[in-house]
C-alpha cells in the first residue's frame, strides 16, 4: 500500500468497526461481505426501480426462469418452472408449469404453516403492479405487455375509487390449476421469455397473505422462495441476508462455452454444489470512494464491485491486476458494462423542457458543449467509451457502427445554436439570458460523493465556456430518485443498466407510458411511442433493426436525455472468494459463490 493510503486508514477503519456488531451472528459461518456506493430504497419488487435495491431482491424473490450464470451469449433456463413454456397464438399465449414442492421462507404471516408456491402467487405478483394503491413505478413497463384485462381492472379501480379487485377473473393472467399459470397478451410478444418470464425479482412470486399482513411496511418485509431472507436492515447503512433454511435442494450448474476457459474452470470447481454456498451476506453502504476502496484493501469486503474510477490505475493499470494486489492473491475482472450514463432534462421544466425549436436548441447546445473525451479521461479515468445513444452494449438494440451527434463535442456549434435562437447576453454580465430576457440558470441534482463532484466540476466548466450558469443541489440518491419520479427537478445525472439481452428496455425511458417510472424526463412523442410499441411485436431482423435506429435518431433530435458514456466496469475479488463472475444483464450472484477460510484462499 502506498503511503498516502496508509495515512487515511482510520477513515476506512470505521467500516471495520461495524463488523464487531455482527460477530456473534457470523461466528463459525460463511459470510460474504460486499458494499454498495448508493443506498437502497426498500425490498418490495413492485415498488422498486433502483439498481441497488434490485441487487438485493433477486436473492429473495424468484421468477419462473433465470439466466445461466456462465453462458455467453446469455441462455435462459428454468428456475421455479418445470421445463420451458408452451407458446401459442403467434406468441400471444404463454403457459408455464411450476415445479411442485417449492416453499416460501417461514414468516409470521403464514401462522406457523409451511406455504407452498402456487401458480396463483405469480398471478397475484403481476396484478400488484396494476393496483393503484401500490403506486408501482414499474406499472407502465408491465402495462406494455398488454395482459388482457389488466389495464381495464386498474382503470376500474381508479375510476370507481375503490380497492383493486384481485379476485376478479382475468383472461390475461390465469392460474389454470395449482401449478400451471397462463399469460395472454393482446398482441404478439416474441421475446416474452427474456423480457418478462426471466425478469428475476421484478416478477418473482409474492404471497398475498404476506402483503396483507404487513400492509404499508411491506418494503421492510420481503418474503420469497429464494436462497436468502432478510435478517437485518439499517436504512442507508447496512443490510444482512441469511440463508433461507427452507430453501429447496438446488445444485450449481451452468453451460459455459467450450472455449470459455474461465467459465469452464468455475464450473469444474462448483458443479453439483448445493446453493447457497454461503450462510450470510452483509452489505455496507459506503458512498465515498476512498473508504470503500480501503474497506476492500483491509479485507472487510470480499468483492469490490465497480472499482472507484480514482483508484483504477492503482488496481488495474493497463487493465492488468497491479503486482502488489496479485501478490495477495487478489484477482480483477474488467468489461464494458451493459449500461449508459446520461443527463436527464425534465421536459416539463420551464427552462430546459419543452418542444419548441428554441427549447430543443438549448438542450442540443448543452449536449454539444459537454466534453465527453475529457469526462472519460478525468472523471472516468479512461474507463468508458463515448455513447452514441441510450442503447447499451451487449444487446440487440446496440449497433457499434451507429454514429450520431450525441457523441459530438463542438463548442462553436453549440454557441452558434444559442445565438441563433436568442439565448444572448442581453445585460452584459457575461452570462446568457433566455430569449425573453429572463435569467438562464441550470439547476442540477447531484450527490455528495467524489465522482459526482468531479462530474459536476466538469459540467460547470463546460457550461461556463458556453456562457450558462449552473447550480448544483446536493441530496441523497434515494431522495433524488423520488424527486425525479415526481418531476420535481430540472436536471439530474444517472445511469441505466440493461435487464435483458434484447435492449428494448433501455429505450423505454423515451416512451410516454413510462412517465413516473423509467421515463424520468417526462418525454412525450407519439411517433416514438408508436415505434416502441412496434418493437414489441416485430420478430428480430432488418425491419426491427430499422425501428431501433429511428427511435435512436428521434431521441437525439429532441434530446430529453444526453447520453454520456458506456462505462467499463472493473471488479476486484479476494483470493478466498470462489466462482465470482459479473452477470451481463441480471443482478443475482451471491448464492453462486463460495467463501473459503482465509488461510485456504488462493487466486483460483
Amino acid at each position: 500500500m502506498k503511503r498516502r493510503d496508509l495515512l487515511t486508514l482510520p477513515a476506512g477503519a470505521l467500516a471495520l468497526s461495524g463488523l464487531a456488531a455482527t460477530a456473534s451472528a457470523t461466528e463459525g459461518r460463511k459470510v460474504l461481505r460486499v458494499s454498495f456506493r448508493v443506498a437502497e430504497t426498500g425490498f418490495d419488487p413492485a415498488q422498486l426501480s433502483d439498481l441497488y435495491s434490485r441487487t438485493v431482491t433477486p436473492h429473495i424473490f424468484e421468477s419462473l426462469y433465470q439466466y445461466d450464470p456462465l453462458a455467453r451469449p446469455s441462455r435462459v433456463v428454468p428456475l421455479t418452472a418445470d421445463g420451458m413454456p408452451e407458446v401459442a397464438d403467434n406468441y400471444r399465449t404463454w403457459t408455464v408449469k411450476l415445479r411442485p414442492g417449492i416453499y416460501f421462507a417461514d414468516d409470521p404471516a403464514f401462522k406457523g404453516q409451511k406455504r407452498e408456491l402456487t401458480a396463483a402467487d405469480y398471478v397475484y405478483a403481476h396484478k400488484r403492479y396494476a393496483d393503484p394503491a401500490v403506486k408501482s413505478p414499474a406499472w407502465s413497463w408491465l402495462e406494455g405487455f398488454e395482459f388482457v384485462g389488466l389495464a381495464e381492472a386498474r382503470k376500474k379501480a381508479l375510476d370507481g375509487k375503490q380497492p383493486f379487485d384481485y379476485d376478479s377473473p382475468m383472461e390475461g393472467l390465469v392460474a389454470l390449476d395449482r401449478y400451471t399459470v397462463r399469460f395472454r397478451c393482446a398482441t404478439p410478444r416474441p421475446r416474452f421469455l427474456t423480457s418478462a418470464l426471466a425478469a428475476s425479482d421484478l416478477l418473482g412470486a409474492v404471497a398475498r397473505e404476506v402483503c396483507e399482513f404487513y400492509g404499508d411496511t411491506i418494503m421492510a418485509h420481503p418474503v420469497g422462495t429464494g436462497p436468502f431472507r432478510l435478517a437485518q436492515w439499517r436504512r442507508s447503512s447496512f443490510i444482512a441476508l441469511e440463508r433461507n433454511p427452507g430453501y429447496r435442494e438446488v445444485r450449481y450448474d451452468a453451460q459455459p462455452a467450450a472455449d470459455d476457459a474461465e467459465g469452464q474452470a468455475i464450473l469444474a470447481r462448483l458443479k453439483g454444489r448445493r446453493l447457497p454456498m454461503v450462510d450470510r451476506v452483509e452489505i455496507s453502504i459506503i458512498e465515498e470512494s476512498q473508504p470503500r476502496w480501503l474497506n476492500f484493501l483491509q479485507g472487510a469486503s470480499d468483492v469490490l464491485d465497480d472499482v472507484p474510477a480514482e483508484f483504477i490505475e492503482r488496481a488495474l493499470p493497463g487493465g492488468v491486476i497491479a503486482p502488489y494486489l496479485a501478490k495477495q492473491g487478489i484477482s480483477g475482472q474488467r468489461m464494458v458494462r451493459s449500461s449508459t450514463d446520461y443527463t436527464i432534462f425534465n421536459m416539463e421544466d420551464p427552462v430546459v423542457g419543452g418542444y419548441e425549436p428554441h427549447k430543443v436548441a438549448l438542450r442540443r447546445a448543452i449536449g454539444l458543449a459537454i466534453d465527453l473525451p475529457t469526462e472519460i479521461e478525468r472523471a472516468r479515468r479512461g474507463q468508458a467509451i463515448v455513447a452514441q445513444s441510450a442503447a447499451v452494449p451487449h444487446t440487440y438494440a446496440y449497433d457499434a457502427a451507429f454514429k450520431s451527434e450525441n457523441s459530438e463535442y463542438n463548442l462553436p456549434r453549440a454557441k452558434a445554436l444559442l445565438d441563433l435562437y436568442g439565448y444572448l447576453d442581453k445585460n452584459g454580465d457575461g452570462w446568457r439570458e433566455m430569449p425573453d430576457g429572463q435569467p438562464l440558470l441550470l439547476r442540477k441534482m447531484t450527490q455528495a460523493n467524489q465522482q459526482s463532484r468531479e462530474l459536476d466540476d466538469l459540467l460547470r466548466r463546460d457550461m461556463k465556456a458556453l456562457g450558462i450558469q449552473v447550480e448544483f443541489i446536493t441530496g441523497k440518491w434515494p431522495e433524488n430518485l423520488k424527486a425525479a419520479r415526481a418531476g420535481k427537478f430540472q436536471m439530474w445525472g444517472v445511469g441505466g443498466v440493461a435487464a435483458d439481452p434484447d435492449g428494448q428496455s433501455s429505450l423505454q425511458r423515451f416512451h410516454s407510458r413510462q412517465i413516473g417510472g423509467q421515463n424520468h424526463a417526462r418525454f412525450r412523442n407519439p411517433r416514438i411511442d408508436a415505434l416502441y410499441d412496434r418493437l414489441s411485436e416485430l420478430p428480430d431482423g432488418p425491419e426491427r433493426k430499422a425501428v431501433f435506429a429511428e427511435i435512436k435518431r428521434l431521441s437525439i433530435v429532441y434530446m430529453p436525455y444526453k447520453a454520456h458514456t458506456h462505462r467499463m466496469i472493473s471488479d476486484l475479488v479476494q483470493p478466498w472468494v470462489i466462482g465470482y463472475r459479473r452477470p451481463l444483464f441480471w443482478q443475482e450472484w451471491w448464492h453462486r459463490v463460495d467463501v473459503l477460510p482465509r488461510s485456504e484462499g488462493s487466486g483460483a
